[in-house]
C-alpha cells in the first residue's frame, strides 16, 4: 500500500487548487480519487478553522499516546541540540569539551523549557555521574590553571602581535612557565591568538571529510528495487529568490522515490526528504544511500537519519562529479523540462511545476531506454509482479 507524506498531501491539494480538476491531478500523481478528494475536504475543513472527522481505534489511541510521549521527548532533545548550538556559538573558535553549565541551567525549576538532566546528558553524549561529580567540583584545577596562560598569553601577544605560537612559548619559559609548544599552540587556538603577519585570505572551502565509504563505485545498477538510492540537491532562482530540492532516485527502476522542497538549504531538508522517501517505500532496511560530501548529507541529523532507518550511507570522492552521474542526469533532465523555461515568479509557483511534472510527467509519460521504454511507474509495476509471483 503507497502511504504519502504530508509535503505531497499538501503539493496535491494546491495542484488541484491550481487546476480545477481533481480527476486531471490524480491521473498525474496517480493517487485514487477518493484518498484526493478526502485530502481536499481535510485541507477545506483546516482552512475553515473546523475540526478533522475523528475515527480512530483504540489501537490508533494508544499509538497516538506513544507518539504524543516520543514528541514530547524530541522537544527536549531538540531544545538541548538548540541551545547547546548557541552556547558553543559563543566560543571563540573551539568550543570546549564538557557543556556541564548549560545542562545545569536547562535543568533549573525556573528554566523556561526545563530538561531533565538525564536527557540532556544522553544528547550531548556524556554520563550523568560525570555531570554531578563536575557539580560537586566544577572548575578543574587545568581549567584554571589553562585560563591563566591564556590571560598571559593575550598580555604577550598585545605587546608582540606580530610573533607566533613559538615566539610566545619562549617568552612563557622567560617568565617560569614550563610549557610545551604543543600545548601553547593549542591555547592559541582555542584563544584565536595569531600572528598578524600570518593571515591569510582563504581563497576557496575545501570539502568535508566523507562519514562513509564510497558503497557505489560508480556502479550505476542494481537488480532489485530499493537496493540502491542516490540523493543530491540542486537550487534555482525565483523572483523571491532561491528555491531547493533534494531528491532521492532509486538506481534500479530510476523513480524519484522521495523528495522536499524548501527555501533554504539546510540540513533539514535532506532529512525531510530521506522520510518521505522511507515512507513512500514503506520502510525499507539495508538501501545503500549514496550522495556527494555535501555539509547536509555529512551532518549529524541526517546520519542519524539514516541509522534509525536502518540505512547505508555512501559517499563519493571531492571534485568528481562522476560518482553521483546517474543523480546529476535527472536534475538536467528537471532543469532543461521546468527550470529553464521560464522565468518564476514565485516560489510556490515553482514548486508546483516541479512536483507536477516529476509525478505527472517523468514519473508516468516519460519513457526511458534504459528501462526497455517503459515509464519508472511500469518498470515498478511489472517488477513487484514478477516478485509476487515468485512468492
Amino acid at each position: 500500500m503507497m502511504r504519502y507524506s504530508e509535503e505531497f498531501k499538501r503539493d496535491a491539494v494546491a495542484l488541484v487548487r491550481q487546476s480545477g480538476s481533481q480527476r486531471q491531478v490524480c491521473r498525474d500523481l496517480g493517487v485514487s480519487k477518493s484518498a484526493l478528494s478526502k485530502w481536499v475536504s481535510d485541507a477545506d475543513r483546516t482552512d475553515q478553522g473546523l475540526p478533522l472527522p475523528r475515527d480512530v481505534s483504540t489501537a490508533e489511541d494508544a499509538q497516538i499516546r506513544e507518539l504524543i510521549k516520543r514528541n514530547r521527548l524530541l522537544e527536549q532533545e531538540n531544545e538541548v541540540l538548540r541551545r547547546a548550538a548557541a552556547y558553543l556559538s559563543q566560543i571563540h573558535n573551539r568550543a570546549p569539551k564538557i557543556v556541564f553549565p548549560l545542562v545545569q541551567e536547562m535543568a533549573a525549576p525556573d528554566a523556561l523549557v526545563r530538561v531533565p538532566v538525564a536527557v540532556a546528558c544522553r544528547v550531548l553524549g556524556f554520563s550523568k555521574q560525570a555531570f554531578y561529580q563536575w557539580v560537586k567540583r566544577p572548575v578543574s584545577a587545568r581549567e584554571v590553571n589553562e585560563r591563566y596562560l591564556i590571560d598571559v598569553l593575550r598580555a604577550l601577544h598585545d605587546d608582540d602581535p606580530e610573533g607566533g605560537y613559538r615566539v610566545l612559548a619562549d617568552d612563557l619559559r622567560d617568565l617560569g612557565h614550563e610549557v610545551s609548544e604543543r600545548r601553547v599552540w593549542r591555547l592559541c587556538k582555542v584563544a584565536g591568538i595569531r600572528s598578524t603577519i600570518v593571515s591569510r585570505k582563504t581563497r576557496y572551502r575545501s570539502a568535508g571529510e566523507p562519514v562513509g565509504d564510497d558503497l557505489i563505485m560508480r556502479d550505476f545498477t542494481a537488480d532489485m528495487l530499493d537496493e540502491k538510492w542516490l540523493v543530491d540537491i540542486t537550487e534555482h532562482w525565483t523572483s523571491e529568490g532561491k528555491l531547493y530540492v533534494c531528491a532521492f532516485k532509486d538506481v534500479c527502476s530510476r523513480r524519484i522515490v522521495g523528495y522536499a522542497i524548501d527555501s533554504r538549504m539546510k540540513a533539514s531538508l535532506a532529512v525531510r526528504a530521506l522520510h518521505n522517501a522511507v515512507l513512500s517505500r514503506g520502510f525499507p532496511r539495508g538501501v545503500i544511500v549514496h550522495s556527494d560530501r555535501g555539509s547536509q548529507f555529512r551532518s549529524r541529523s541526517f546520519q542519524q537519519a539514516l541509522r534509525r532507518h536502518g540505512l547505508r550511507g555512501s559517499m563519493g570522492r571531492v571534485g568528481a562529479c562522476g560518482d553521483n552521474a546517474a543523480m546529476e542526469s535527472f536534475f538536467s533532465l528537471l532543469q532543461k523540462n521546468v527550470l529553464d523555461r521560464q522565468i518564476w515568479a514565485t516560489r510556490a509557483e515553482l514548486r508546483l511545476a516541479i512536483v507536477s511534472w516529476i509525478e505527472g510527467k517523468y514519473h508516468r509519460k516519460r519513457r526511458q531506454r534504459g528501462l526497455g521504454r517503459l515509464t519508472p511507474v511500469e518498470f515498478e509495476t511489472i517488477m513487484r509482479t514478477a516478485v509476487d509471483l515468485v512468492a
